[in-house]
């Protein structure tokens, strides 16, 4: 039965006996390759997925790889920062960002990131700094983790595996790296019906499993991730849609890829309605051989993890201490540390002057002036000292509350030009605060992540890189 459902042709199925439709698609698709529907009927009609996948892909051979990881670009967080937390915390910069923290990661011409770190998404700053690590990785590294060590885009998705930052052609992307079976996870589900397995089509669901895995190793679109979410690669939601029946179809065909003349057929499926023909798969690409993927990393001891919590002293109150703390030129401080437009660093306001903070050039004693120069909103938001300094008469307070600061559309100019500020930079000996337990929408620990000991000291400076 074809519908018309805002204009757009989609194929329904009902069963013999007139109950609910069991087999909605949207669209044909290109038509090469596997037809999903055909591989369901063939299912049906109980084909094995190995015969299903002989049928649309004649002279392919079916062989094994090793776990290995796959990279993907998020397509939606192209040109904008990396902004992630999750329920059990993550690493950043070889830090722990405990639960309740954020990490902003803005990808650098050097092949690094500039971080900062928040109370939740959008609150007061911990800790900034540059690492030459652009990746934030879970708390647990490892193949079918738990949702509550998935790793959270603020406004966003959940994703599995590894997230991280790249330029190209100087514009900022957004990649997941992730095993291959855990992006499964995620794919399969979008690509077919789950549901189809409750109806005689388990083997379609894993016909799909192997088409999938090896469409997306035979894959190399970017020089930063191999594959991309969206129609043009494979739709890859993250763990948005992940579905039992689709695991187990994932788990079952784990390792197996198609082969032509011994490298990975980068197998194209589509809808196709009407059942699909056998592809030449001479006119289908072919990506490495299996032996050429690289191994997937064994994670490193859990030991390895947590050994600096992100908490106390930032680089900004370093710097304030070394110039003599409130009883020093800059006075008492007015308002907390907060981010600058695009999150390319932090200031803080005093009495008077400020403190600008970026991971290119450090801590800086400016003046009122310069940070207009760079943040020309704080005089819109009116978030000026009441005594001191340069500020216009009868400006209010500034504002203790967090204030959010959107994700940008461009990446800011890194090299930022402020006065230079003589002077090494002591270590400061504070006990650090605790972390926010919950802000901005970030859930707070769960029991079973406990925070690393309060003893461990805070970084005085930026992450190494």
């Amino acid at each position: 039965m074809l519908t018309l459902t805002g204009g757009t042709v989609v194929l329904t199925a009902t069963w013999p006996d007139g109950s609910a439709p069991y087999r909605p698609l949207a669209g044909i698709g290109h038509g090469r390759g596997m037809s999903q529907v055909g591989a369901f009927d063939q299912a049906l009609a109980g084909a094995a997925a190995e015969d299903i996948l002989a049928h649309y892909y004649p002279g392919a051979v079916l062989g094994t790889i090793a776990p290995t990881t796959v990279g993907v670009r998020l397509t939606a967080d192209d040109n904008e920062t990396l902004d992630v937390f999750s329920d059990a915390g993550l690493t950043v910069a070889d830090r722990r960002v405990v639960p309740g923290q954020a990490a902003h990661l803005t990808p650098m011409p050097d092949g690094g990131a500039a971080v900062v770190i928040t109370a939740g998404c959008d609150g007061d700053v911990i800790w900034q700094g540059a690492t030459a690590d652009p990746w934030a990785y879970p708390v647990v590294p490892g193949t079918d983790r738990p949702a509550a060590e998935h790793l959270k885009v603020c406004g966003g998705g959940t994703y599995r595996g590894a997230l991280g930052v790249a330029l190209e052609n100087g514009e900022a992307r957004t990649v997941n790296q992730v095993d291959v079976d855990d992006y499964l996870m995620g794919v399969v589900p979008a690509e077919m019906q789950a549901n189809w397995a409750d109806q005689g089509g388990a083997e379609a669901l894993r016909a799909q499993a192997i088409a999938a895995r090896s469409y997306a190793l035979a894959e190399q679109r970017y020089p930063y991730a191999q594959t991309c979410d969206i129609t043009d690669c494979q739709v890859y939601p993250g763990t948005e849609k992940e579905d039992p029946r689709a695991a187990e179809a994932v788990r079952a065909t784990s390792g197996r890829v198609l082969l032509r003349d011994g490298r990975i057929l980068r197998t194209e499926y589509s809808a196709a309605p009407g059942g699909g023909q056998p592809i030449d798969i001479g006119t289908l690409e072919v990506g490495p051989s299996p032996d050429e993927l690289a191994p997937a990393p064994a994670p490193p001891p859990r030991d390895d993890y947590g050994q600096q919590a992100v908490r106390g002293n930032s680089v900004i109150d370093v710097e304030y201490a070394e110039t003599g703390g409130a009883a020093g030129p800059l006075g008492a401080a007015r308002g907390p540390e907060s981010l600058l437009p695009g999150r390319i660093g932090t200031y803080r306001m005093f009495d008077n002057g400020v403190i600008i903070a970026t991971p290119v050039l450090g801590a800086r004693v400016v003046d009122f002036a310069t940070l207009l120069q760079v943040a020309p909103e704080v005089q819109e938001g009116g978030h000026f000292p009441r005594s001191g300094g340069t500020a216009p008469p009868n400006t209010a307070p500034p504002n203790t509350a967090s204030t959010p600061t959107p994700r940008p559309t461009v990446l800011p100019d890194q090299a930022v030009q402020l006065p230079q500020h003589a002077g090494p930079v002591p270590d400061v000996d504070a006990e650090p605060p605790p972390p926010s337990a919950e802000a901005d929408g970030v859930p707070a620990a769960a029991s079973e992540y406990p925070e690393p000991p309060v003893g461990i000291p805070a970084p005085a400076g930026p992450a190494g890189g």
